[in-house]
């Protein structure tokens, strides 16, 4: 597998220049699909501009300079997406939470050190395991062993404390809870839950809001109950 596609090729969730050199870094494989990622090397040199060059770029990260949900990273090819946190330690300490604006593009928002160590992720999968267990996989591509009583459904979100991978909190997919809109025509926008329309078909299922419409529920990631828990573009707190 070539790590390198043409720029006119890259995903319109980029925040990158459309004219410029041929070819570009592609993300490895990893936590997050290609078209939701976007590799190490591009934030650091054509997003946050802390390197002009892929060899700078290697020596900040080899240097211990730049960590992903709180772990120190090194592999420049390495995805970062949605719901990530990034802590740049050069020149000054920085954080940032990678979510995606009102045109679909993967943005980073900054956020208080203390914001870095947790994380909201979203139960994609759930299925039994040996030794009466459960093992839930997030939309990141963890994976977590709980109790077969754990009342976690898919759709749901879980408040990970970082790197211990620890669930510090259950935001559960239900009417009244303030959502994140992932993607659709609504991508981006924050919005109450109002109902949730389960389809007894090969279509999706749906997720209605207050705010008048709705979307797909993997689309819909749960950031709170009353108040969004994580910072959000356009000034919203915690």
């Amino acid at each position: 597998m070539t790590f390198r596609l043409k720029r006119v090729a890259a995903p319109k969730s980029w925040t990158i220049r459309r004219k410029g050199t041929k070819w570009i870094k592609r993300p490895a494989p990893g936590p997050h699909a290609q078209k939701e990622s976007m590799p190490l090397l591009l934030i650091l040199r054509d997003v946050r501009h802390v390197a002009r060059t892929a060899r700078e770029a290697r020596v900040i990260a080899r240097a211990g300079s730049v960590l992903v949900d709180n772990r120190i990273v090194r592999d420049l090819d390495r995805g970062v997406g949605l719901m990530d946190t990034i802590t740049l330690s050069t020149p000054t300490p920085e954080h940032f939470r990678v979510l995606k604006d009102h045109r679909g593009k993967l943005v980073l928002v900054p956020i208080e050190g203390s914001e870095a160590q947790l994380k909201i992720a979203r139960v994609r999968f759930k299925h039994a395991v040996r030794g009466g267990r459960v093992e839930v996989t997030l939309h990141d591509g963890r994976n977590l062993l709980v109790d077969a009583s754990t009342p976690y459904k898919v759709g749901d979100s879980l408040k990970l404390e970082l790197p211990a991978q620890k669930v510090v909190g259950h935001l559960t997919l239900a009417p009244g809870r303030l959502a994140y809109v992932a993607g659709g025509s609504h991508v981006g926008e924050v919005a109450r839950v109002e109902r949730i329309e389960v389809r007894n078909s090969s279509q999706p299922n749906r997720v209605h809001f207050k705010e008048g419409f709705a979307t797909i529920k993997e689309y819909v990631f749960v950031i709170g109950n009353e108040t969004p828990q994580i910072s959000l573009p356009g000034g919203l707190a915690r």
